[in-house]
């Protein structure tokens, strides 16, 4: 009776996820998943760092050394004054296990190398420092042009050689001078200046005025816990989440800072937030149905991104009506949808109001962005 019983209980649940298996296929996009792990209840938020001012400093070369050998019943024994070691190089690394630039401090030196010592003892070679930096990332010089591109996993930059080491006495000892009692100094490390920079920082860029409220919308779709205030500019630097999905693909969305009218011309955070926009594949236009005549946000908006790279004001849009559960956005709304003819997404980051669907939207989008890509790749080869 028992063995019916669970045959029963098998075939129930065998069929139920026949039917799961179907209703996935039937689906056109994957389905967005809620984050299984609870957040953190740090109230230290994380930012992300895409960009950094390094100074590569190569370590210095030892010192050669001036010896004459003393032995027992001979004076002149001759020099034995040995090499100074080799200064270490300054090492970029392209790697998987970072995701930021946070790490990476303002000035990078590396080890010396040691002097040398008598009885033809050579100094020690310093050890290389290698510092990890993202796949992608960017390297400039101090006039801006890219020196180094760590497009591929495990791509080494040289950043700055470390001096040569000096030649002790008995390096110089010749059939003329055989006691000569002059050494080298050990060669001074490369001191360069570099910028670098992260290509690619996210799938998805929130772009909108200050309190839009692309903060509450992040917090909303991901585990991520940027600064949520009533007051602007309380996002100063960008903040990541990830949104997951039913088919193993995880999407990448940034919390970008406000942007203010004239930031091309590097008002309020200016250059250094159409660079944040820069790095990402797509652009969400979050709009806040709050204030009279949202449409003129999205104007400003573009005519931002478009003065300051016409290649950016090109890449996919996606425009988000948000703050659609205040009582004045519902008529707000209505004159949006009659002044911008092109798609239009409201939702509420608040109340979670038509979230699912802009989550579906962000999945198809990202795929049509990557199907171009790969076809722009096979016409230019």
């Amino acid at each position: 009776m028992l063995s019916i019983q669970r045959l029963a209980v098998q075939l129930s649940s065998w069929s139920a996820v026949q039917n799961t298996v179907c209703l996935l296929s039937s689906t056109a996009t994957a389905i967005p998943l809620r984050p299984k792990k609870e957040k953190s209840f740090r109230n230290q938020a994380v930012s992300l760092i895409d960009y950094r001012r390094i100074q590569a400093q190569g370590g210095n070369g030892g010192d050669g050394c001036i010896s004459l050998l003393s032995l027992w019943s001979n004076e002149y024994a001759g020099p034995d004054g040995g090499d100074g070691g080799s200064g270490g190089h300054v090492v970029l690394h392209a790697s998987t296990d970072v995701r930021d630039l946070a790490h990476i401090p303002a000035v990078i030196r590396a080890d010396n190398g040691e002097p040398g010592l008598n009885k033809n003892r050579f100094g020690k070679n310093a050890k290389h420092t290698v510092v990890k930096v993202p796949i992608g990332t960017v390297i400039k010089n101090e006039e801006g042009k890219v020196v180094g591109d760590m497009e591929l996993n495990d791509t080494l930059f040289v950043a700055a050689r470390g001096g040569a080491g000096g030649h002790g006495n008995a390096y110089f000892r010749t059939d003329v001078n055989q006691t000569p009692q002059v050494a080298e100094f050990g060669a001074a490390g490369e001191s360069i200046l570099y910028f670098i920079e992260m290509r690619s920082m996210a799938d998805i860029g929130l772009i909108g005025f200050p309190n839009a409220g692309k903060s509450t919308l992040l917090q909303a779709i991901s585990r991520a816990k940027p600064k949520v205030a009533p007051y602007p500019f309380t996002t100063l630097r960008p903040y990541v989440g990830i949104v997951q999905y039913s088919d193993h693909t995880q999407l990448a969305v940034a919390d970008l800072p406000g942007l203010v009218i004239d930031s091309h011309k590097n008002k309020g955070l200016g250059i250094g937030f159409l660079r944040h926009a820069e790095r990402c594949s797509l652009l969400a236009m979050v709009l806040d149905l709050s204030e009279p005549e949202p449409w003129n946000q999205l104007h400003a908006l573009r005519n931002e991104l478009r003065h300051f790279s016409p290649e950016l004001s090109e890449r996919p849009q996606l425009i988000i009506a948000n703050k659609i559960d205040l009582p004045s956005a519902q008529e707000n709304y209505q004159l949006l949808t009659k002044e911008i003819n092109t798609e239009i997404m409201p939702i509420s980051g608040k109340t979670g109001e038509n979230l699912t669907n802009l989550l579906y939207r962000f999945k198809s989008l990202h795929s049509e962005y990557l199907e171009q890509k790969d076809k722009n790749n096979d016409f230019s080869e």
